[in-house]
């Protein structure tokens, strides 16, 4: 059981630690935000959606859902507009002369912009489908559920440290310079994943 929750872990960080949507929203939180508690409402349902996910692929019930043409464009084409939506937001927010300026989310719409960047990225169900599902078939009773906690609990921690982290190098940053140029960066990282699920599609649709 030992080895299969150390295998969960390192497969968990691995899949987890690239910087994508999910990360950069976190991560920004916990910059803008006044104090690190109001960063929490994004954290907690960033963590129970990858919870769902997580359970969901090991499961087995991610596979078939994908298995289901219409359903799986529907879900592309989502993810594709809703991604463009962020990278601007993300590109906007970063031209702010001034970080106080950027307006810090209310718990409500951290909440809704938590569960967007989680459940409408196609990209992080297909690789939850991909890896965690997959990997967990070499593991059968107690050890899958330990790989399973395993991948739980490092989802957990690492959207801890991500806002933990933008909270200090916001206080170490008084300028504001090092966070408008990271929004910069994670706007051009969300539209190339934007750029990447539109080729997807258009592959999917017309293979």
């Amino acid at each position: 059981m030992n080895q299969a929750f150390i295998y969960g872990v390192i497969l968990a960080f691995g899949l987890i630690l690239p910087l994508g949507v999910q990360n950069i929203f976190i991560f920004n939180q916990g910059a803008i935000q006044p104090k690190l508690r109001y960063a929490m409402p994004c954290v907690l349902t960033a963590f129970i959606c990858d919870t769902i996910l997580i359970i969901a692929s090991v499961a087995g019930v991610s596979v078939i859902v994908l298995t289901i043409g219409w359903l799986k464009t529907l879900i592309f084409i989502t993810g594709f507009i809703f991604l463009l939506y962020m990278g601007f937001s993300t590109w906007n927010s970063s031209s702010q002369s001034d970080t106080s300026a950027i307006k810090a989310l209310s718990p409500k719409r951290q909440i809704v912009f938590a569960l967007s960047v989680s459940i409408l990225n196609p990209h992080a169900i297909i690789d939850s489908v991909a890896v965690i599902g997959s990997n967990s078939l070499n593991f059968t009773g107690n050890e899958r559920i330990s790989y399973t906690i395993a991948c739980i609990l490092v989802s957990f921690f690492w959207f801890i440290i991500l806002s933990l982290t933008g909270h200090f190098i916001h206080r170490m940053d008084s300028s504001g310079s090092f966070i408008r140029i990271i929004n910069k960066i994670s706007a051009l990282i969300i539209w190339g994943v934007a750029c990447y699920t539109g080729y997807q599609l258009v592959q999917d649709i017309f293979n």
